[in-house]
């Protein structure tokens, strides 16, 4: 199919993947060396060694990869990005993550009737991890990419509380980054009463930011000294355009859908080669992040099997 789309005049330019984890990397190699661009579901693939392949067809081709961590296009997100990048947080001393969902606290991969369960509870469909793989890969990309710092390491206790369940529902994560920045992970998808509770916070030696996906049109930054800010979206924000982009007036909410929107417009810029494009590949998570997030959620199974100890990314 890939071969037949490549050869017409009117060919498909792009393809977005959205299949379960064990389907990505089949259909995106194929359509990458056709130098057909491709927009994939997070993480990358279900295994490191399918997560390799796909990258070598990445760099072999002509064309664009891209994966929807979609929080990356929340412009709140891309404007704490800005404010640290541009040192109003001093030198960065810890980071904190939490993502706190309560929907697999039973059984619900046996019910029949929840197809989502069924094949992130999988480890032939989801991989190694099921928490860690499916929402703490959100939590670890969001904190590299607000920071632009790399996780090293992590010592890791992932847990399976429902009985008969394959995969990991709980995990507490230690992580050392780049620059000797420490923090962790508090990661869950049995906390009952929990709906989609993602938090950040982000401390330096001059001031803080944190950050909630229930209201993620604001954030407060705390600076020593001053009193607390509201970041808000549509507000002052200082990279207006392509890095912090609002579609709607101030106080009407963006969210989750739009995040998404985002990611897949920049692509679009990208493609269509508009002038903002080397400024949004900076942004847009790809090949390189993808098997970052992979290391960090196959570091965090291996060190949970050798009771929490650090294990190093590049040691996977």
């Amino acid at each position: 199919m890939a071969l037949e789309e490549s050869k017409r005049e009117d060919c498909i330019e792009v393809v977005s993947i959205v299949t379960p984890n064990h389907m990505h990397a089949g259909p995106a190699i194929e359509f990458l060396q056709k130098d057909i661009h491709v927009i994939c579901d997070k993480p990358m693939t279900a295994t490191m060694d399918d997560a390799h392949k796909l990258m070598s067809a990445i760099k072999s081709s002509k064309a664009h990869f891209f994966l929807t961590h979609n929080y990356s296009g929340y412009p709140v997100i891309r404007e704490m990005r800005s404010l640290v990048k541009n040192g109003e947080l001093g030198k960065l001393r810890i980071v904190k993550g939490a993502y706190l969902q309560g929907w697999l606290g039973s059984k619900e991969e046996d019910s029949g009737s929840n197809k989502q369960a069924e094949w992130r509870t999988d480890p032939k469909r989801s991989g190694a991890a099921g928490a860690v793989g499916d929402i703490g890969s959100h939590t670890m990309h969001l904190l590299e990419f607000v920071t632009g710092l790399k996780c090293e390491s992590v010592a890791a206790d992932l847990t399976t509380f429902v009985h008969g369940r394959q995969l990991d529902d709980d995990a507490s994560i230690m992580i050392r980054m780049n620059n000797n920045v420490k923090g962790n992970l508090s990661i869950s998808q049995i906390a009952t009463g929990q709906e989609n509770n993602f938090t950040i916070s982000i401390y330096g030696e001059k001031g803080a930011l944190h950050w909630s996906q229930e209201n993620p049109n604001y954030a407060k930054f705390s600076k020593i000294g001053s009193a607390d800010q509201i970041i808000t979206r549509g507000g002052a924000i200082q990279n207006k355009n392509a890095y912090a982009p609002t579609r709607i007036p101030p106080g009407h909410p963006e969210g989750y859908l739009e995040g998404f929107a985002q990611i897949y417009s920049d692509v679009a810029d990208i493609i269509l080669n508009h002038e903002n494009k080397n400024q949004l590949l900076e942004l847009l998570p790809g090949g390189d992040s993808g098997i970052q997030i992979m290391k960090f959620i196959n570091a965090s199974v291996n060190s949970s099997k050798n009771n929490s100890i650090w294990t190093d990314l590049n040691s996977i």
